[in-house]
């Protein structure tokens, strides 16, 4: 058996999720589907995580197990390309050594936020459109306490199975463009909901709701309670997973 990466990019809006479960339709299982059906094998994926109902993926890697040594080239990824839908597209697929994991070697995530100021019919589906004007002083300042932490118990969906709260966050901040507010966040890993729920917080730190400081009450309360509201799926990406570099020589950080 030859082990793969395969990297790929989707619009999350009709699927609930990446991984497969009993009901609505997943992009975990169109993929595997898909697969099977142009190698004419049975094709299982493994991805590097799993993203909420509704989130979206420019940057998104799994791996995978195949009797077919040349699933690599380009007229493969041509093929499974026209014959998935539209909002899932395969940028890479690359032969990697028999233990490469696509989740367990990963080292970093990272995930960007979007906010729009004004309505926009043309970016619905792609950002959070807010109301009303935000501080990006008042949030940056908040994001930079994320950092004196590793338990976010706080930021975690209630009723999960998590063994730990720990993360160790690399980057948080905000960015602010004429029409936009964008939260950059990286990590070695993730909880459910994490990100959706530091941005419903800060949303309330940025309309002055709540003192940045608040920020550290609210995470050493471990209690989802305690936190903002979660903020809609559709603004939430992943951009990023980082690896080490003896198996992410295939991966291409401007997709496209």
């Amino acid at each position: 058996m030859q082990r793969y990466f395969i990297q790929l990019a989707y619009d999350g809006t009709n699927y609930h999720g990446w991984q497969i479960q009993p009901g609505p339709v997943s992009v975990q299982e169109v993929l595997e589907q898909a697969m099977s059906t142009i190698s004419r094998e049975t094709i299982h994926v493994t991805g590097a995580g799993r993203t909420d109902t509704g989130v979206h993926a420019s940057f998104f890697v799994a791996h995978f197990d195949a009797e077919s040594e040349n699933l690599d080239d380009q007229h493969f990824t041509f093929r499974l390309n026209r014959f998935l839908p539209p909002d899932i597209s395969v940028q890479n697929i690359y032969k990697v050594h028999d233990k490469a994991h696509a989740r367990f070697d990963a080292t970093y995530r990272t995930y960007q936020y979007f906010i729009t100021k004004q309505k926009n019919p043309f970016s619905r589906t792609f950002a959070y459109h807010h109301y009303r004007l935000l501080d990006t002083e008042k949030m940056n300042e908040a994001a930079q306490l994320l950092f004196n932490y590793s338990d976010f118990t706080s930021f975690s969906r209630t009723g999960t199975d998590i063994k730990t709260g720990i993360c160790e966050i690399m980057e948080a901040y905000w960015t602010e463009e004429p029409e936009r507010y964008i939260l950059t966040i990286k990590a070695d890993r993730f909880l459910r909901n994490m990100v959706r729920a530091i941005v419903g917080t800060m949303l309330d730190i940025g309309m002055g709701k709540i003192e940045p400081e608040g920020m550290a009450h609210i995470i050493e309360a471990k209690d989802r309670r305690a936190a903002g509201p979660s903020a809609a799926a559709r603004g939430l990406f992943l951009v990023d997973i980082g690896y080490p570099e003896e198996i992410s020589q295939g991966l291409s950080r401007n997709p496209g």
